[in-house]
Formats: structure tokens, sequence, C-alpha cells
């Protein structure tokens, strides 16, 4: 069966300024990303892997190139959706894990996975506690991010990122502050996810966690190998 294609980019170019001389942190760059796979982007410090992850995202806007997320097109030509209508193709189309949890301190485990719901939740939202049962996280409904260990910490932004069912899981380097166990452990999760239907696209320097993706893009100098 063919896989859905969820984001496609072409030729994308992220160019900055630097005094006198152009930046080209992402270099024409063109990939899909299917439902169900994962896909991991390596490669050395400053090589251009989390402004091509937050372009694919739509955190940030491409210099050149075209992106089409859900078969729409994005960015391209002279379309560029305005801000109002790219928050929604966020919110309704991303989950989004960083390597910083950025869970609030004052609120508890359900409170922060359900931080989503204040500003949308759709129509097939998950059940925040089928999601803390899938999770591991069924005794931490009550507790504080501090009460909690990394790895801990780690699901319940993972809970978050996918409480409003997100087509596609964009992950920042998921497992940099966890060790070997914990980090195994979000590994299972994420590859868990595929199996029910979601794209995973992680920036990672985990080699165990690159290993276990579908497919693994390495980037140099802005263009991907």
């Amino acid at each position: 069966m063919t896989k859905e294609i969820l984001i496609s980019a072409k030729d994308l170019r992220k160019t900055y300024r630097r005094g006198s001389e152009d930046v080209h942190a992402v270099d024409g760059v063109s990939i899909d990303i299917k439902a169900g796979e994962m896909t991991a982007i390596i490669g050395p410090s400053g090589s251009g892997k989390t402004t091509l992850l937050n372009m694919l995202g739509c955190l940030d806007n491409p210099t050149s190139g075209t992106l089409r997320v859900g078969g729409e097109l994005v960015f391209g030509g002279h379309r560029e959706l305005p801000e109002g209508e790219l928050t929604l193709v966020r919110r309704r189309f991303y989950g989004y894990v960083f390597q910083k949890f950025y869970l609030v301190p004052t609120l508890t485990v359900m409170e922060n996975i359900m931080l989503p719901g204040a500003f949308y939740i759709g129509e097939s939202a998950w059940n925040p506690r089928e999601l803390m049962r899938l999770l591991g996280l069924e005794r931490r409904e009550e507790h504080l991010p501090g009460e909690l260990s990394g790895g801990e910490m780690q699901r319940v932004a993972i809970a978050r990122a996918l409480i409003n069912r997100p087509r596609v899981m964009l992950a920042d380097e998921p497992t940099g502050n966890l060790d070997s166990r914990r980090a195994g452990e979000i590994k299972d999760i994420l590859k868990g996810l595929t199996e029910k239907g979601v794209a995973v696209l992680m920036v990672t320097h985990n080699l165990d966690l690159a290993k276990a993706a579908d497919r693994t893009l390495e980037i140099r100098d802005g263009k991907v190998y």
C-alpha cells in the first residue's frame, strides 16, 4: 500500500546575511514525509538540521522553494499563508517535542497535557487519560514536573504534543537530556507512534535512535545526502 505523503518540500532554501556574506543554512533540499514513517535527520552541529526541521514544521519560512502540508501549498511561488492560517495548520497537523521539555512548572501532569486545549482542541482530540496510560503516566496525573524524572517529563511533553492527534510529530533532540535507558523508552514510544500512522520526523545525535528510523538523512553544509 502506498503511504500518504503528508509533507512535500521541493528545493527548500534558507539563506541568512552575515556581514558581507550569505550563509546557506539549508541549500536546495527536496523531501517527502509519509504517514507511518520515522525519519531521522543527522549531521554535525551547525549543518542546518534544526533549520530544516523548523521549515518542514512551518515554524520558519524558507527563503525560496515550495512546501506542501497535507496537499496544501503553504509556501512557494507567490503564495505564503497568512500567520493566522499558518497557526491553524500547526495546531491541526503537527505535534512538537523539543530537547528542553518546556513544561509549566506550576501545572500538574494532567494540566500540562491539556494545555493545548486553551488554544485549540479538534474533534478527534485524544482522551488525556488514554494518552497517560499509553505513555505510562497514569500514576503521575497530579504530580508537578519537579516531581518527575527526566524520562517522565519527556513523556509528558510527548503526550502534550499528541493531544490533538497530529499527523506529524516533530522532535528536536528528544533524547538529548536523557540517560541511555530513558532514551530507549522514548525511542520505543516514537517508533510506536508510526504504527498508529503518525509520521515522526526528528533531529538527533543519538545513533540508536537514528538506527530505529525507517530512513536517515544526513545533512552537511545545508545539503542532504
